[in-house]
């Protein structure tokens, strides 16, 4: 059992880790030369990236999860997907006012942000599972 899961993880990380480290090194960049202060707006395709690549990274995940645990309807992929996507959003702005409240950081630009960020990560979910084929 523990090589099936971690033949999984491999696979898994193989194929789609790219992705969400390639939005998540951007978004440190960002932080790092203060691209985000100088360009608020730059927040916006970050976020809706966000939610492409995670749901990307989720979709590949639950392809390949189907060799240990059985088949795995196709619409319900897709719907496992989006909503670990939507999960994982909600996790990211606990963490971005986290950080603002106990780590001193100023992501949060006030509620008003942090829904259009969650609007942002959902809607990115939305565009990669109704254009994501199966494979």
């Amino acid at each position: 059992m523990h090589t099936k899961v971690f033949n999984w993880l491999v696979v898994t990380l193989k194929e789609a880790a790219w992705a969400p480290l390639a939005v998540f090194g951007f978004y440190v960049f960002g932080l790092f030369t203060r691209l985000y202060d100088l360009f608020p707006p730059l927040d916006v395709p970050t976020h809706f990236m966000g939610g492409v690549v995670i749901t990307y990274f989720y979709r590949v995940a639950i392809r390949h999860s189907q060799k240990w645990v059985g088949e795995i309807p196709f619409p319900v992929q897709v719907l496992f997907a989006f909503t670990c996507t939507g999960t994982t959003t909600v996790f990211w702005e606990f963490y971005e006012n986290f950080a603002d409240r106990f780590l001193g950081t100023h992501m949060v630009r006030g509620l008003e942000d942090t829904i259009v960020d969650l609007i942002l990560g959902v809607s990115g979910a939305l565009v990669l599972s109704l254009l994501y084929r199966k494979k």
